[in-house]
């Protein structure tokens, strides 16, 4: 049999959303090593500049620059993206476990108190719980939009009726047991479909708290408390401070979208039976 070649073996995933994260993420990481300015000095005799020699971005109404603000703010946004992504993860999978298991009026009965807690708004719910936790910082909002944020029930609906999980159940086989060895592995493409779309979303969550002044302080450095700046900048035409940062969030957000596309697609081709 004749192997597949190196990029026969590429074709269909993908990898150009896998290397722009990379290389946004990996910049984001090492931030220090190529920015050109302190991203929290205000140069106040360079406020508003266009994107020039000295400010590769620009600067902002406060005089901070923008290029190194940029990477050094991503680290506070992707982090947002995956703290949440992993609290979205940890309680979803739990319920969604128990409700694949569960008789069906247990399971009738934890579907009930779901469905009412998606009937309230996301965003109002958001502000709800951040008004009673008081300042709001990268961990606090990472952890509220997880806890709003959590469902992959209908994925492990979809395997609960399959033929080795009844046989399974009928040998005796305890709730822990079925989770390990039968949900978590059949369903593995399907959560890591949530957990990259939940960083997605988790990301542009937190830009657009940070957009309507409910989200990070400003002096706070992420990509979603650059963006609160933009009412000001539209006022002064300052087309940068909207722009750069919003290709930057687009860019990475489409990337992540991209990739769970990838997952999602590999899910729908049904549980492997283990």
């Amino acid at each position: 049999i004749r192997k597949k070649g190196f990029w026969a073996r590429l074709k269909g995933k993908p990898t150009l959303s896998v290397a722009v994260f990379s290389v946004i993420a990996l910049g984001c990481l090492f931030s220090n090593l190529i920015i050109n300015h302190d991203p929290a000095e205000l140069f106040l005799m360079n406020v508003n500049e266009a994107p020039n020699a000295e400010f590769w971005f620009g600067t902002d109404s406060l005089g901070r620059d923008i290029y190194s603000i940029i990477w050094y703010g991503g680290r506070a946004s992707i982090f947002i993206g995956l703290m949440s992504a992993a609290v979205i993860t940890l309680i979803g999978v739990s319920y969604g476990c128990l409700s694949g298991v569960a008789s069906g009026v247990v399971d009738s009965a934890m579907m009930r108190a779901v469905e009412l807690l998606q009937s309230v708004p996301v965003l109002l719910s958001l502000l709800l719980i951040l008004s009673l936790m008081g300042k709001p910082n990268e961990l606090t909002i990472a952890l509220v939009i997880g806890v709003t944020g959590w469902h992959v029930r209908s994925e492990v609906r979809q395997i609960r009726n399959s033929e080795y999980i009844l046989a399974s159940r009928c040998m005796g086989a305890r709730f822990p047991f079925i989770m390990r060895k039968h949900l978590i592995p059949n369903f593995v493409s399907a959560i890591m479909f949530v957990v990259i779309s939940s960083i997605s979303t988790s990301m542009a969550m937190e830009a657009t708290l940070s957009f309507l002044g409910l989200g990070l302080p400003v002096d706070v450095l992420s990509w979603g408390s650059m963006l609160a700046l933009a009412d000001r900048a539209l006022l002064l035409n300052s087309w940068w401070v909207i722009l750069i940062p919003g290709v930057f969030l687009v860019v990475t957000l489409l990337s992540i979208t991209s990739i769970g596309h990838y997952f999602r697609k590999r899910s729908n081709q049904g549980p492997s039976n283990l």
